[in-house]
């Protein structure tokens, strides 16, 4: 099947999925074939003296070396969940191929799992796209910053008279950078927009003398010398001047905050971090057919625990 606006990709369509993916069998066979495509290891040794099939009743795996059983959750965000691998399977083509996201609501509907369990495999799930980045961007390269919240005044009477943290009502900066060349995206949760925050992220994502463009903040102003600087002054309505602009990372934000409105209607400053990977890394894969696009989420799920009492806390 192919995706609308993306014609070179292939992507899955709902009967699809649920023909590659019949039960949890198939759906283990995706999620072991995805972290180790050259064979199975041992996730806490790395031996490849591996025993297959063992009589365990939930690790199929046991080290020769080590003599530890395990099973292709170890070492994952899966691990300790009770979920069946099918809905594990069928949550990341979910979360991976709707642009604005999708809301744990839904998740909880379409799994038939409860509200808290949906939220939690979301959130487990958008693990994978953290420290998804390289080295440093070739460019040309645009940066701006955006600011992610509501407004007490849109909050509900009985909200806002409530008492809240002054924190509550305040909205949480967003850097961002991309790369007109390859269209990356990288993006990442600030505390603030002074200028050594911003030339810092600056420099740890563009290539040294690369082009950059951004509007008028004045933290960037001091990156001429280190860059080819160039700016557009938003404050008194310019935009575009030739090739200096923010339009590409501004069309980036447009979308997450879409998802933000439409999709999650709320996003807390304690867990924004993960929504602005989720929305990075699902930009940076769109180029990808959805079956690759699945396989990097699954094998990004390595390494990575996050557990419910830490998202609660």
């Amino acid at each position: 099947m192919t995706a609308a606006g993306m014609s070179h990709r292939t992507g899955i369509s709902l009967t699809e999925l649920f023909a590659r993916f019949p039960d949890d069998a198939a759906a283990e066979r995706f999620f072991v074939e995805s972290r180790w495509p050259d064979g199975i290891a041992c996730p806490r040794c790395g031996s490849v003296n591996v025993q297959e099939k063992t009589t365990h009743k939930t690790m199929p795996f046991r080290c020769r070396d080590c003599r530890r059983f395990f099973s292709v959750r170890v070492g994952t965000a899966m691990a300790d969940s009770k979920l069946g691998y099918r809905t594990w399977a069928i949550a990341v083509y979910l979360v991976t191929t709707s642009l604005k996201g999708v809301s744990s609501m839904k998740l909880h509907r379409d799994l038939g799992v409860t509200q808290k369990t949906a939220w939690h495999l979301a959130h487990r799930i958008r693990q994978a796209w953290t420290d998804d980045g390289g080295g440093p961007l070739g460019g040309p390269v645009e940066v701006d910053e955006t600011y992610v919240g509501g407004l007490a005044k849109n909050r509900h009477a009985s909200e806002r008279d409530r008492p809240h943290r002054r924190s509550d009502f305040e909205k949480t900066p967003v850097v961002g950078v991309k790369d007109r060349a390859t269209g990356e995206v990288r993006a990442r949760v600030v505390t603030a927009t002074d200028g050594d925050t911003l030339r810092g992220f600056v420099r740890e994502n563009a290539a040294p003398g690369s082009q950059v463009y951004s509007d008028g903040h004045a933290a960037y102003t001091s990156l001429e010398g280190e860059y080819k600087h160039a700016a557009v002054q938003h404050s008194v309505g310019t935009y575009v001047i030739g090739q200096a602009h923010t339009n590409g990372i501004e069309s980036f934000w447009s979308m997450m905050k879409r998802g933000y409105i439409g999709t999650y209607h709320w996003m807390s400053a304690k867990h924004l971090d993960r929504y602005v990977d989720e929305f990075s890394g699902r930009h940076n894969q769109r180029p990808m057919d959805t079956a690759d696009q699945m396989r990097r989420v699954a094998r990004g799920l390595v390494g990575k625990r996050l557990q419910y009492g830490e998202l609660t806390a």
